[in-house]
């Protein structure tokens, strides 16, 4: 069992619990740490040993006494040693290093052509992680010297098989079907790579940096796609084959029901994406060339763009209403560029309200998520932080 595999109540005072406190500065010792996890100082002290021998953590000098022996403190090394993270998105890529507590070290957004292909658009963005870790691509077989870089983290906009690292099936993503990436990018980096999907990335960025302390919650990402990332018992839940929370091909009820990518009609990205509503507005002869131009109709008010929202909102909140019944999450928080659309998120709101169970919804939090740019790449270096310390 991996530590992503294990339960929550098993986590406590586990390594990543123990990096965590440390991080936030809920911990400076080890006595701080028995006493927030229970555990015997002594179990406590192997635990920190081990993490301090792979340089998750360091003794920053000896605390204030209380009595008897001054405490040695304990830190997250901020000098040298950084995770790698791609965001990557249908027309641009967030690249970023990060340190070991999950904090932004240097983050860019870089222009891309997903349609280039796996292998063009992946070795740029691998070549400009080189490039903020301050190093550069090798020459000869090409691969990347590991330096200070303890691993790299990829989000994809596509279905991701997590075990393998494998692309499967992706809407819009001409030639990634089932392309490695895991295997691709290991020929070019000397640390651990592990890919999983957008949304999932996003839901562990936001989860860790705003609601740590909630055992389960959906995380939206809806922008050009739409999708969603579940966290149970505190921990990214994936499914079998690492397609939980996809509800882009759960079909809405839709006359006439709108053709899908997966072959389909009516799916939710059908009705409901920023892709979808593009197309709905060309058919009503509004010129507009992408969904910035969407989000900037619907910013002047625009009738028919606001309408489009507006129904995209109602779509959403009926697929998740069935998600919030079933599962009963504390959270339900919507990110992507869709997110910041007002008439999308009031309609999905109140969609949600009217056709969940009044128990469902009786604390339910409803919400953006509010992390920001960076929650994908942040989600990203915790992957790759969570997998460095289960090796520990």
């Amino acid at each position: 069992m991996t530590i992503d595999d294990a339960p929550r109540d098993a986590l406590r005072g586990g390594p990543r619990e123990l990096l965590r406190w440390v991080a936030t500065g809920a911990a400076v010792s080890r006595a701080d740490l028995s006493r927030l996890s229970g555990l015997s100082p002594s179990t406590v002290s192997q635990r920190v040993e081990a993490l301090i021998s792979q340089g998750l953590l360091e003794e920053a000098g000896a605390g204030r006494s209380r009595g008897g022996r001054r405490p040695r403190q304990l830190a997250v090394p901020t000098g040298g040693a950084v995770v790698g993270a791609i965001d990557l998105g249908a027309h641009h890529a967030r690249v970023g290093t990060l340190d070991l507590s999950g904090r932004v070290v240097k983050a860019r957004t870089l222009p891309v052509r997903i349609e280039d292909g796996p292998e063009a658009v992946l070795g740029a963005l691998l070549a400009e992680v080189a490039t903020l870790v301050g190093g550069a691509p090798a020459t000869g077989d090409g691969a990347m010297a590991a330096g200070a870089l303890r691993g790299v983290g990829i989000g994809i906009p596509g279905p991701v098989q997590h075990s393998t690292g494998r692309i499967v099936s992706p809407s819009r993503m001409p030639g990634w079907n089932g392309f490695d990436v895991a295997a691709f990018c290991a020929g070019r980096v000397d640390v651990p790579v592990i890919v999983d999907n957008d949304a999932n990335l996003m839901a562990l960025g936001a989860h860790r940096t705003a609601h740590s302390e909630l055992d389960h919650a959906v995380y939206i990402k809806a922008g050009t796609g739409i999708g969603s990332g579940v966290i149970a018992s505190g921990r990214l839940h994936r499914g079998a084959q690492g397609s939980a929370g996809d509800i882009s091909h759960c079909r809405v009820v839709a006359d006439p029901a709108p053709p899908c990518t997966c072959g389909n009609a009516g799916c939710l990205e059908a009705v409901a994406s920023g892709a979808a509503l593009v197309t709905a507005l060309r058919e009503q002869g509004v010129p507009v060339s992408d969904l910035t131009g969407v989000i900037r109709l619907i910013d002047d008010g625009d009738r028919q763009a606001t309408a489009l929202a507006r129904q995209a909102g109602r779509a959403v909140g009926e697929i998740l209403a069935v998600v919030v019944n079933f599962f009963n999450p504390q959270v339900v928080a919507i990110g992507g560029r869709l997110a910041d659309c007002e008439p999308l998120l009031a309609s999905m709101r109140a969609t949600l309200y009217e056709r969940c169970l009044p128990l469902a919804t009786q604390t339910l939090l409803i919400e953006r998520v509010a992390v920001g740019q960076d929650v994908g790449i942040t989600g990203a270096a915790h992957l790759v932080i969570d997998h460095v310390v289960a090796a520990a």
